[in-house]
């Protein structure tokens, strides 16, 4: 009945380190892309075709304008649903 006294306290700090542990984890983007890694398996890391992909989608991410939420504007619409400009 003694190691009780023991094993209650150990398995309760345990708990603590893994939910730290996982909370670190979270924190630092282990994951934040799940999809990717799985994917870039199946091409060749040497294909042109591949590189070129990379590179386009590398470029999409820069080129686009900020969003109204990236902005902190919390009136702004949403690009998508804003009427188009009359001429």
């Amino acid at each position: 009945m003694t190691f009780l006294y023991v094993l209650v306290p150990v398995a309760i700090l345990l708990v603590i380190i893994a939910i730290w542990v996982f909370t670190w984890a979270v924190n630092n983007g282990q994951y934040d892309d799940l999809d990717g890694p799985a994917h870039s398996i199946l091409f060749d890391d040497e294909d042109p075709a591949h590189l070129a992909a990379q590179k386009g989608e590398e470029q999409d991410k820069d080129d686009q304008p900020p969003t109204a939420a990236q902005q902190n504007d919390p009136g702004a619409e949403p690009a998508d649903q804003r009427e188009p400009p009359r001429t």
